[in-house]
């Protein structure tokens, strides 16, 4: 079964407040983007990488991504991530037609280990539609209104922190975002899509490696891990 992993990183990234776009804000000498296609293909389990990138910085990503030596395709990306993923599945049916399963990934995740996304693709392989790696919340969670005044105290023992990789059987992926577009609806991850067809999404344990770089204090924390990695 070819795996196929797609990468979204059209996103300008703001809240990190940097002047390049956050897939190509460097970390160790090196964009995020390169260190999160790099564990992908630790993984030894996906045969090609599609990454959706800034219409304007094309030639950059291809750049950069060349000196992995691996199968990557980069397409340009949409105005908003759902229509980023959309338009990569596209080109990852055209580039490997016989594309199986399907990861989306998240560019900002530059220290996924490499068995969490083993464990999203054998979910699949094994018969789930839709797997996502979760981590149990440790804060406690507040409803609250539009004027901020707290309406109750969520129960967090059957809430999770949703992460990437995701996993997905490609017919299911291909209509969860059939169904989208016709609707002309988003949604912050792929498995939302798919939970609007009535599918069911199983979890698989994340990993707290596994953290998104949002804001500048991530990237002062994911500066510290790396360093902390490289340490004898």
């Amino acid at each position: 079964m070819s795996v196929v992993a797609l990468v979204p990183a059209a996103g300008r990234g703001e809240r990190l407040g940097a002047a390049v776009p956050k897939a190509l804000v460097e970390l160790d000498g090196e964009p995020l983007l390169v260190h999160a296609v790099r564990g992908l293909w630790a993984s030894g389990c996906v045969q090609h990488v599609v990454v959706a990138a800034p219409p304007t910085q094309i030639d950059v990503v291809t750049a950069a991504l060349g000196s992995l030596g691996a199968a990557v395709t980069v397409v340009p990306g949409g105005a908003e991530r759902t229509e980023s993923v959309w338009l990569a599945l596209q080109a990852a049916v055209a580039a490997v037609p016989d594309t199986e399963v399907v990861l989306v990934h998240d560019a900002a995740r530059a220290f996924t280990p490499p068995a969490m996304i083993r464990s999203v693709v054998e979910a699949v392989r094994a018969g789930a539609p839709a797997v996502i790696p979760v981590l149990p919340l440790a804060d406690t969670v507040k409803q609250v209104d539009a004027e901020g005044r707290v309406l109750a105290t969520v129960d967090r023992a059957s809430l999770r922190a949703v992460q990437t990789p995701q996993g997905f059987e490609r017919g299911v992926l291909v209509r969860a975002h059939r169904a989208a577009a016709a609707a002309s609806l988003g949604a912050t991850d792929d498995a939302g899509l798919v939970e609007r067809l009535g599918e069911p999404v199983l979890t698989v344990a994340g990993h707290t490696d596994a953290m998104k770089i949002t804001t500048p204090f991530d990237l002062a924390v994911a500066t510290a891990l790396l360093t902390h990695r490289g340490s004898p």
